[in-house]
């Protein structure tokens, strides 16, 4: 589809929400610059080119890039057939061309060089970047060295770093982020990359020393670990770039003489053992700090580095450092976010004859501490209480809240002898009073021997989704008696109780919504997938029974926490 109304999506978002995005990251590229999708259709575009071009966004969004703007030099319509630029994008390889004409928003033709190189947009959507500039406003600089002696052209220039932006912002996982560094530099620019990380302890890491022979990478663990202090005075390149003094050019003879530090001693051992003539060192840093040190080395069948290619090491060094800085946030919050929620949920009581388990699973995002929770805990007339809940929102007044509504139950269920419709009654009015929860659902329940090693389980149920029972045979039914309205509603209705046996070898789920809502699917289908792993897991061990239940069933675009709390009576 073409026209202002393609809506084709990339990494989940309309074509308006991406363009936003990725023009962004194309506001890092000094010349014009669009991305088009696997139909070629324009996602985004930067200021550059709408001023080259005399169109604004609207003009340029969701409209063929072929059949807006290439002319022939006349001004004639281009037919595909005839265009070099669409014969590369559907070819999906690197194109350039130092003559041709684009067609500006008032009729006039533009002038223009191009190239055009296929441009990762992040999922399973694949888009191609087009770069271009007019011969009259050369962009930026003089064109800098390939590591080859050819001259790298300003476009190619522009696009590594446009390419290495989109690659390492869009992970939060330090080794992934390194890997794809790996992957933009060799064998482009160097035979060698060694990445030297700055660890939160300050100390030194030598994470990545990889070699490149053509198509084949290979990966120097013997050459990677711990690395001695960075010397405060030593004017040493790897030294001076780890203490973000500057970048260097270094070679064997740099560390022939008397070392001054063991840093000195490891890279004696690195050019030793690699062969590397030639090395290139960039400090790795971010906004608030030195991360570590980009090496790139040469071969003897390579060209040495001059000092031109100094600014474009640099570059990606400092890409490296935005995405590696990121994903060490990421990785932090996430963790102290983790380490919260696991520490408002409690630990499982053992019920004599019953087996429990229970698994929590944080949401994707580190930021989303959820209001996800399960409990369980005995009462006074020797029975057990069972628990489930989720509190509306993602964020830490949602744990909060979490936290106080777990904590009231408890409350009411042990002083309160009373059926579970009646404990979350008195749970309801006390919300709207003495917390900040607007919203929330739970099942609470009681579980107790019967006769025949059965149990008898009586519930009540506000507003969460089904508890699931399965027989030891496999037989998956959804218990969805004793349902009533969610928590926080004000409504004042009374709520109904349910009772089931569980029988001997039966499994008893609950679960929070997380684990069966997906986006694009409706909440029966996610039912109907839990039914089916669950019944076909019925015969694993209840650890492995719950493990694999969460493998096989949390959708993988799952951005919602999952809380699970899985019950087995024994066979007699």
């Amino acid at each position: 589809m073409t026209g202002p109304e393609h809506t084709e999506a990339v990494h989940g978002l309309s074509v308006p929400t991406a363009s936003v995005v990725l023009a962004g990251t194309l506001e890092a590229i000094g010349a014009g610059a669009y991305v088009v999708d696997e139909q070629g259709c324009i996602i985004a575009a930067n200021t550059r080119a709408e001023q080259l071009l005399g169109r604004s966004a609207d003009d340029l969004l969701g409209h063929d890039a072929h059949d807006l703007l290439h002319r022939g030099r006349d001004g004639q319509p281009l037919p595909r057939t005839q265009c070099a630029m669409r014969l590369a994008f559907h070819a999906g390889r690197t194109a350039q061309a130092d003559e041709d004409w684009f067609v500006c928003g008032d009729g006039t033709l533009l002038r223009i060089s191009w190239l055009i190189t296929p441009y990762d947009v992040g999922g399973r959507h694949a888009g191609t970047l087009v770069v271009f500039h007019t011969p009259h406003h050369p962009q930026a600089t003089e064109p800098r060295p390939e590591p080859v002696a050819q001259p790298l052209s300003e476009l190619h220039r522009l696009a590594l770093l446009a390419e290495t932006t989109a690659q390492l912002t869009s992970t939060l996982d330090v080794d992934e982020a390194l890997r794809r560094l790996v992957t933009l530099v060799l064998p482009r620019l160097a035979d060698w990359a060694v990445v030297d990380l700055i660890t939160e302890r300050d100390e030194v890491w030598r994470a990545v020393v990889v070699h490149s022979d053509g198509d084949t990478i290979t990966h120097h663990e013997d050459l990677q670990g711990p690395m001695p202090p960075i010397p405060e005075e030593s004017p040493m390149p790897l030294s001076r770039a780890l203490r973000g003094v500057a970048s260097n050019l270094a070679g064997p003879l740099t560390y022939q003489g008397p070392p001054d530090s063991g840093i000195a001693v490891e890279q004696r051992r690195l050019f030793d053992v690699t062969g590397m003539h030639s090395a290139a060192i960039a400090p790795i840093r971010s906004t608030r700090a030195v991360l570590g040190a980009l090496t790139l080395g040469r071969d003897e069948n390579q060209a040495p580095f001059t000092p031109v290619d100094l600014p474009l090491i640099e570059d990606i060094a400092r890409r490296a450092g935005l995405a590696v800085d990121n994903a060490r946030l990421y990785q932090r919050q996430r963790k102290v976010a983790e380490t919260m929620q696991n520490h408002l949920l409690p630990q499982m009581p053992g019920v004599s004859g019953l087996q429990m388990t229970v698994r929590y699973l944080p949401a994707p995002d580190a930021s989303q501490v959820g209001g996800d929770w399960y409990d369980a805990f005995p009462l006074s007339d020797a029975s057990t209480a069972l628990a489930i809940g989720d509190v509306v929102g993602h964020d830490l007044e949602a744990a909060a809240g979490m936290a106080q509504v777990r904590n009231m139950l408890r409350a009411y269920a042990w002083s309160q002898h009373e059926p579970p419709s009646r404990i979350v009654e008195r749970l309801d009015e006390a919300i709207q009073h003495i917390t900040d929860v607007t919203m929330a659902t739970t099942i609470f329940a009681r579980v107790e021997p019967a006769e025949d090693g059965h149990w008898q389980l009586s519930w009540t149920n506000a507003g969460h989704p089904p508890p699931l029972l399965i027989s030891h045979d496999g037989l998956a039914r959804y218990l969805t008696e004793g349902h009533g309205i969610l928590l926080g509603t004000q409504t004042g209705t009374r709520r109904p109780d349910a009772t089931a046996q569980l029988p001997p070898g039966s499994t008893l789920v609950l679960y929070t919504d997380g684990l069966i809502e997906a986006p694009r699917h409706t909440i029966d289908e996610g039912l109907d997938r839990l039914r089916q792993h669950a019944a076909a897991l019925a015969h694993r061990p209840l650890a492995s029974f719950t493990d694999q239940l969460l493998r096989r069933v949390r959708p993988s675009g799952n951005d919602d926490d999952v809380a699970l709390l899985a019950l087995r009576v024994p066979e007699r």
